[in-house]
């Protein structure tokens, strides 16, 4: 089994424990924390078999084959940069970067020392995602037209890192970000953006809303939030039809994914998966048997490019190209 180990004690980490543990393909076998005592109890409290208390001294354990990254955003490259130059592949939670050039310095040394680095776009290894991207793709709407895409959830925490500035915190960067990745699985990589943000007290964006342009004219909506309520959707729109999916990026929220075309409305059958599990099947394929991981570097580069375009887009008060 491939070792994992984890590079803090984040929330988050709940699920890839749960996943790994129902894989049979990860083992869990260390965790850092910069609290040496918060390390140890979290490591029992979770049977995780070793702790450490910085992050440096998990990277420089020889058991660890590969690292997980919950950090705050802000964190993501530094800490990656680390762990290659250690020798371990990376599972970088998402954004990886809001910046193309950290990706491409990334990926570069990846490629370079022979290690997988990957994005954790969950929801992107959930059945339901390629349900839909191969729908529209096969064109069950006819030309595509136009891609809405909202997320949204109340963040009351003002200590929340989410929130901070200095860690890249901000609704785009933390659930922005399934929206414009999900417009791109659909449409492509946009040539246009125009963005808008509304700032809050700590300085950071807590709405944004986009407009993509992408080739052959299929534009795209992006809504996000951290003021609430919380919601998740995504609509396809062609010439012939419509899609609509109700639970796009967290489908263990539940929702259908609806196809409709003239008056006629059906229900697209999903298989069930945790997309955790699937995530880290994917990454355990790559690092232990050299399959192409499902997101690597073009999938980032696109990403990060749209992301900073949307963000220079809001700073200046109009449209960039890309």
């Amino acid at each position: 089994m491939l070792r994992l180990g984890l590079l803090s004690t984040a929330r988050i980490n709940r699920a890839i424990l749960a996943a790994a543990a129902a894989t049979g393909r990860v083992d869990v076998v260390a965790v850092a924390s910069r609290d040496a005592t918060r390390a140890a109890e979290y490591a029992r409290e979770h049977g995780v078999s070793r702790s450490h208390g910085s992050y440096d001294a998990l990277l420089v354990d020889a058991e660890v084959e590969a690292v997980y990254i919950p950090l705050p955003n802000g964190l993501h490259h530094e800490w990656t940069m680390r762990s290659l130059a250690a020798g371990k592949h990376v599972l970088c939670e998402k954004p990886f970067s809001r910046r193309p050039a950290e990706v491409e310095e990334a990926f570069d040394t990846a490629s370079e020392r022979g290690l997988v680095l990957m994005e954790a776009f969950m929801y992107r290894h959930h059945p339901q995602t390629g349900v839909v991207a191969k729908l529209v793709s096969e064109g069950a709407v006819g030309r595509l037209r136009a891609v809405r895409a909202s997320f949204a959830f109340h963040l009351d925490r003002p200590e929340d890192v989410r929130l901070d500035p200095e860690l890249d915190g901000g609704a785009l960067m933390d659930v922005g970000c399934y929206c414009v990745n999900a417009s791109r699985l659909l449409a492509g990589e946009p040539v246009r953006v125009q963005g808008e943000q509304v700032v809050g007290e700590t300085g950071v964006d807590i709405a944004f809303h986009g407009m993509l342009r992408f080739p052959e004219d299929a534009m795209a909506q992006i809504d996000c939030s951290l003021t609430g309520p919380r919601q998740q959707r995504l609509e396809a729109f062609g010439e012939e039809g419509s899609l609509l999916v109700q639970a796009p990026f967290r489908p263990d929220w539940g929702g259908d994914v609806l196809l409709q075309r003239g008056d006629d409305t059906s229900r697209v059958e999903v298989p069930e998966a945790n997309a955790f599990e699937r995530e880290l099947e994917n990454f355990a394929d790559a690092v232990e048997d050299g399959a192409s991981p499902l997101l690597g570097r073009d999938d980032a580069l696109g990403q990060a490019r749209a992301i900073d375009a949307l963000f220079r887009s809001a700073e200046r008060g109009r449209a960039v190209d890309l």
